[in-house]
């Protein structure tokens, strides 16, 4: 992928993506690159057992697949398998996302979960309720 191209000896004091080491204090031919955390707030959903499930993550595709992991014994391998109803940026602070998660949570609310479902576009609303800095696109 370009990300691992761009990781191979690159950012890496005494490497040059030409090859050949750089000398002690010379940055020139050194490439530095951020990679900015984006964390996601999701909802799963149980058919077999009807309920949400609420959480935050940096990678929805990897959380989904580690809650329908069978060989897991946790709260949501109780309830496989689960569903990817939403998922929603919340931007690249995790405080922010565990507030909007404990938001929806605390809910305690079918009705209300249904509602972000059905209603990305929302997030402002929450966003508000949980008095977090609306994400910039």
């Amino acid at each position: 992928s370009w990300l691992e191209h761009l990781t191979v000896n690159q950012g890496v004091l005494g490497s040059s993506p030409r090859g050949g080491a750089a000398k002690p204090g010379q940055l020139s031919g050194l490439y530095y690159f951020c990679v900015m955390t984006v964390y996601n707030v999701y909802i799963l959903y149980s058919e077999k057992s009807d309920i949400y499930y609420v959480g935050h993550t940096e990678n929805v595709s990897k959380r989904l697949l580690e809650h329908n992991d069978l060989l897991s014994k946790s709260f949501t391998s109780k309830h496989q398998p689960w569903i990817l109803k939403s998922s929603f940026v919340t931007g690249n602070d995790r405080g922010t996302a565990m507030k909007i998660e404990r938001f929806i949570k605390n809910q305690k609310s079918k009705k209300f979960i249904e509602k972000v479902i059905n209603d990305p576009m929302d997030i402002d609303f929450i966003t508000q309720l949980v008095r977090v800095p609306r994400p910039r696109d």
